[in-house]
């Protein structure tokens, strides 16, 4: 090698290179103990550039400031040509053409080989034309369609490499071992891109590249091609340690060992030679295959590779279990919307074994993990089973149950009915409607399930409370029935309808209302109940009614007719009162006497017309006040806070005025008002009690007739004074002694101050407890004697007798029973501030007088 070629790696360093010596094609040789392969082809090429021809040029001058231009264009000439191009081959021009401004220069993109040819330009001018031509050839240097890859064989194999490239012109191949050609001979053909060596050694073992070449490049795909010799070996593919299948099944055990070349495989069960049956087979990879597996084929398998080379064993176990088997499926069933419902699924499966279930509902997997509403699995490790709690109607369809092991997948499937009341009616439309009838007409709605048997419409109005069911005709409306005429409405009322439908199963939801449409009007056919009046001042007469609903009105403009006539006449007034929302008249004329009896009917009419009218009743005109004042009245004190008013009737006729009761007046001296307190009695009552009085203080009362027309006269007053208020003490120091039933009570006599009434006696209240009954017992001494069955305590309390009233009572005694003093040995207790009192009582029990 030169002084100036120098390797640096795998890189060729050329210094100083020189035009004349270093111009050429280089290539790169690469060689390890395996073998030599050869790079691409580089060419080695010089540019250079050479000097511009000597032409002189005159100088220009220029002044300072101004533009100048100095000219480099093309030698003098004379006419600017027209310029055209075509295809000798009469074929149009590609498409894809682009021209210069002066279509002098022709550029073809992307240039295809279909657009190769010989191309023509025609130059014309007046003075004539001139042509000249160009070829484009096509061409495209080797690129690889198919290479060849690494391959590994054993001794005596075959090797066949295939390398395929495109170019134009098509390329010719060469192939090369380790870098040198490689040629034919009894083992080895070559044709094209095609390799075959037959019989292969270790000696052809190596680096092998195929090369296409045609005359602007060539490539190169390069592959090792590596021989192998060896004993069978399972380090690296051992047999599988335990092979688990289930009774009945079929099993592979497979035995593929490293071996080159390939191991002749044979099989033992245990120490004994395995041969082929009918269950038993040997496949050409040496697998062992076991048809119709059974629990005596349990046990150790060895397989054993032999070649030219060695022997290699490798033994595996096989395991067999029981089958997995769905011992109780889920089953069809038709079940009603809002049951619950368990989806059996349980299986016997070899105890070793773990079972997954898994439930789909309609191809979906049901997480059940995930608290899915409705759905809940229950049962231990062997039950499957699902339960559908509520269930709806989304949920009819198919349920598979799926059983999962480590070795099988097992399934089974149900449907699932669920029946429900019919789905909303649809589609309600009024197609006509008059003042007391409507024709609807509707679509049914989901039957779900359970088939639709009957149609039931009902009707709303602002006048209604919620929904109500309507007549039809026809009257029952089956399930087959999609209109029908609504009867008995009310005119000129706003109305709206919805359907709903039954089946076996109920009534399902309403469908959504109809449109609001009103009835059309008509004349009014409810009169007026409840005809009634009276009252009212003289020459009046008061009539009242009950209004008519609006719901009965039948159309706008509604009123009320008024008949009237006086008893004994033939001949009636009438009158109209054009309000609503009227329930009263009242009809004046001078000429009416107090209390005169009236006939009287009360109709109805609207814009549509006149109405019915009410049945007669009898209303009295109106009345004067009481024209007499009651004589006689007088008060008379009971307590402190109650008086009695009395006095005498009046004796009435129709000149003095009626008389339906009395009013008492009340008032006091030193009143703000004139009047504190009125009360009304009716009827003949004369006399009144009044409570809620003041003690010790003078009262002044007076009485006065009423009737409808109002009150009359009052009687001249009369007075009373009202009791002192009773005793503020209570009786103290009460003592008590119980004998057999006989109780016997003492206590001391109440003193009372000079603004309270003397105290005239007392009242001894016993009862049993607080719920029971109390009795009294009234006495005008300070002692008293009681006769009661004491099987129950006793509560006692005694308080003092009054002309104002009964005073304060003592606080509550509890008398123990019989039976509780007996067993404590005590005959004798009391309840007693002074404790001396008690000693001095407790051994007597007599009648004491009153210590006034």
């Amino acid at each position: 090698m030169s002084y100036h070629y120098r390797l640096d790696g795998g890189s060729l360093a050329i210094s100083s290179p020189r035009t004349d010596q270093d111009t050429g094609t280089y290539q790169c040789l690469a060689t390890n103990p395996l073998g030599t392969i050869l790079s691409q082809k580089a060419k080695l090429q010089f540019a250079y550039i050479e000097d511009f021809e000597t032409k002189t040029r005159s100088t220009v001058s220029v002044r300072e400031g101004q533009g100048v231009v100095l000219l480099c264009g093309p030698p003098p000439h004379f006419g600017v040509p027209d310029i055209s191009w075509r295809r000798l081959d009469g074929s149009p021009l590609p498409g894809k053409v682009k021209y210069s401004k002066s279509q002098a220069i022709l550029e073809i993109p992307n240039f295809q080989q279909e657009d190769e040819g010989v191309y023509e330009c025609i130059a014309s001018n007046l003075r004539g034309r001139n042509l000249a031509k160009g070829q484009l050839i096509f061409y495209a240097p080797p690129e690889w369609e198919q290479k060849i890859q690494n391959t590994y064989l054993s001794i005596y194999d075959s090797l066949f490499w295939e390398c395929k490239a495109s170019g134009k012109p098509n390329p010719w191949y060469t192939w090369l071992k380790n870098g040198e050609r490689l040629n034919p001979e009894e083992r080895i053909q070559i044709e094209n891109g095609t390799l075959i060596i037959t019989m292969l050694n270790v000696s052809d073992s190596g680096i092998y590249q195929c090369a296409a070449e045609n005359k602007y490049q060539i490539i190169y795909a390069n592959a090792e091609l590596r021989v192998l010799a060896s004993a069978p070996d399972f380090s690296k593919n051992p047999i599988k340690k335990n092979s688990v299948v289930q009774v009945g099944g079929n099993i592979v055990i497979e035995c593929k060992p490293n071996a080159f070349p390939r191991a002749a495989i044979s099989w033992k069960r245990g120490m004994e030679i395995l041969r082929q049956s009918k269950r038993v087979f040997i496949l050409k990879d040496g697998s062992l295959k076991i048809h119709n597996v059974t629990r005596l084929d349990a046990g150790s398998y060895t397989c054993i590779a032999t070649n030219q080379f060695g022997v290699a064993k490798n033994t595996g176990s096989l395991v067999v279990k029981e089958r997995t088997v769905i011992t109780v499926p889920p089953s069809k069933m038709d079940v009603t919307v809002g049951e619950s419902i368990v989806l059996p699924c349980q299986v016997s499966h070899d105890p070793s074994i773990e079972v997954v279930f898994l439930w789909s509902f309609n191809g979906d997997v049901i997480d059940l993990k995930k608290g899915v509403a409705h759905f809940e699995r229950i049962g231990g490790e062997s039950v499957g089973d699902l339960m559908i709690r509520n269930i709806q109607l989304n949920h009819s369809g198919k349920y598979l149950c799926t059983v999962k092991t480590t070795l099988e997948s097992l399934s089974a499937e149900a449907d699932i009915i669920v029946r429900g009341p019919p789905g909303p009616p649809e589609d309600v439309r009024v197609e006509h409607i008059s003042s007391t009838t409507s024709q609807l007409s509707w679509r049914p709605g989901s039957d779900n399930n359970s088939p639709i048997q009957i149609f039931s419409i009902q009707a709303r109005t602002p006048f209604s409370v919620g929904w109500q069911a309507v007549s039809t005709v026809p009257e029952i409306l089956n399930g087959k029935t999609y209109n029908a005429t609504v009867v008995g409405l009310s005119p000129w009322v706003e109305y709206e309808f919805r359907v709903v439908a039954g089946n076996s199963i109920g009534i399902g939801e309403p469908s959504k209302p109809s449109e609001v449409l009103r009835t059309k009007a008509s004349v009014p056919v409810m009169a007026p109940t409840n005809i009634n009046g009276g009252g009212g001042s003289r020459s009046e007469l008061v009539i009242t009614w009950e209004s008519i609903p609006e719901e009965l009105q039948n159309g706008e403009e509604f009123g009320y007719i008024i008949m009237l006539r006086p008893v004994g006449s033939t001949t009636w007034t009438k009158e109209r009162v054009p309000f609503v929302e009227s329930s009263r008249f009242v009809y004046r004329n001078e000429s009416i006497t107090p209390l005169s009896p009236f006939e009287v009917k009360v109709g109805v009419y609207n814009k549509k017309g006149e109405g019915a009218l009410s049945t007669t009743s009898i209303v009295y005109s109106g009345e004067d006040e009481p024209q007499l004042a009651p004589r006689g009245t007088s008060v008379q004190s009971f307590s402190a806070s109650e008086m009695e008013v009395s006095w005498n009737a009046i004796a009435w006729n129709r000149n003095t005025g009626r008389v339906l009761g009395y009013e008492v007046l009340y008032w006091t001296d030193d009143s703000k008002e004139s009047v504190i307190g009125k009360i009304r009695v009716s009827g003949n009552v004369t006399t009144k009690n009044i409570t809620g009085l003041k003690a010790n203080t003078v009262y002044f009362a007076s009485v006065r007739a009423y009737n409808t027309a109002g009150t009359g006269p009052s009687s001249p007053p009369a007075n009373g004074t009202t009791k002192k208020s009773p005793p503020s003490q209570p009786p103290a120091n009460i003592a008590w002694k119980l004998t057999n039933s006989k109780l016997c009570l003492n206590w001391e006599h109440v003193k009372t101050m000079e603004n309270e009434s003397e105290v005239l006696g007392y009242k001894i209240l016993y009862r049993q407890n607080r719920q029971s009954k109390t009795h009294i017992l009234e006495t005008n001494n300070t002692s008293a004697e009681l006769l009661v069955p004491f099987e129950e305590d006793y509560l006692i309390e005694i308080r003092t007798v009054s002309d104002g009233g009964d005073g304060s009572s003592s606080e509550e005694i509890r008398i123990p029973k019989m039976s509780s003093l007996s067993s404590r040995g005590v005959s004798v207790i009391e309840l007693s501030i002074h404790f001396l009192s008690i000693v001095i009582m407790i051994f007597y029990c007599f009648a004491i007088q009153p210590l006034i």
